[in-house]
């Protein structure tokens, strides 16, 4: 939730008042999703700003929500009334992880020209104005605002306290080395939104959200080893370029860490040998993520980042059949 899940270089931008041509090609790390080609061609760059060709990021902010909320149900089941919560937990992750994305672009649009990943964006390359961005910014505000009308009272409070962590943001890569932190703070507050909705919020519920958080820095550190070169010319902080060449040895290290705390939340939470089973699965996945950077020597960074789409849905997996049996 990176907030960036990004395109490569499509078009030359030249600066200049007017707008641009909208971008046509396809984003290296964009999939294949032909109902986005049926809507109007004007409609693309507003696509782009909230990445919907682009759905890692959504599944990396969804999966954390229905994690916690899985997590939450195992002491005593799980309800029906689940299948609502996690309907609603999937529409706001692809609002806020729109809108959070459409925040990052309007805020980044002068590092944005110097990176190459990053130059083909919509408002750096002119396809949208800035007004127009936050017209669509406000939108995606709304529906997230729509959905959370439906949480319960304190779970209101907790998905309100997430907000200065999702507008700080975009500026944590320039004040510290570590944007990737801040990010698994704000992309897992969903496990806290979640055991609050369902009225499980305690020391185990807290274990898990610094797991996911530790997982994030993980997987972000990953996807930031694209951007090196361009982010040391730019002055962009980030743990990729912190760790340099150990960069994969930390990746490692924190979802080993992440493993060690989601071994203890859920054992704490009562989910027996299938909550370790899940967690060791979690950890043989970092293991093939770190064996496959090194055997690629990093070149396989977006498809490693990509595949923690499936880590977490291990996780998933395993806390659903720990809350069934």
């Amino acid at each position: 939730m990176t907030y960036q899940q990004d395109e490569k270089p499509v078009v030359d931008i030249e600066q200049s008042p007017s707008r641009q041509p909208v971008s046509t090609s396809r984003p290296a790390d964009a999939v294949d999703m032909s109902w986005l080609e049926t809507l109007p061609e004007r409609a693309t760059p507003f696509l782009s700003l909230s990445r919907l060709d682009r759905p890692v990021g959504i599944w990396l902010l969804a999966l954390p929500c229905w994690i916690g909320l899985v997590f939450a149900r195992i002491p005593a089941g799980l309800q029906w009334i689940d299948l609502w919560w996690a309907v609603m937990f999937g529409i706001g992750s692809v609002a806020m992880r729109g809108a959070g994305c459409t925040w990052n672009d309007i805020t980044d649009q002068d590092l944005d020209t110097g990176v190459a990943r990053t130059s083909g964006r919509p408002l750096p390359a002119g396809d949208v104005t800035q007004r127009e961005a936050y017209i669509w910014l406000a939108a995606q505000l709304a529906v997230g605002f729509l959905v959370w009308l439906c949480l319960p009272g304190f779970a209101k409070l907790i998905a309100f306290a997430a907000i200065p962590l999702v507008v700080a943001y975009p500026y944590m890569k320039r004040i510290t080395w570590w944007p990737q932190a801040w990010l698994g703070l704000t992309f897992n507050w969903g496990v806290l939104v979640a055991g609050a909705t369902v009225g499980v919020f305690g020391f185990a519920t807290m274990l898990l959200y610094v797991s996911l958080a530790l997982w994030t820095i993980a997987y972000d550190t990953i996807y930031a080893l694209e951007d090196r070169e361009d982010d040391a010319l730019m002055g962009i902080q980030s743990t990729a370029r912190l760790f340099g060449d150990k960069a994969t040895t930390a990746s490692f290290g924190f979802h080993l860490a992440a493993t060690t705390h989601m071994a203890l939340a859920v054992y704490l939470i009562g989910a027996g040998r299938l909550g370790t089973s899940t967690a060791l699965a979690f950890l043989a996945h970092g293991v093939w993520q770190s064996f496959r950077l090194k055997a690629s020597k990093g070149q396989d960074a977006l498809a490693v980042f990509k595949s923690n789409v499936w880590a977490g849905a291990i996780v998933l997996a395993g806390l659903i059949f720990s809350a069934l049996f």
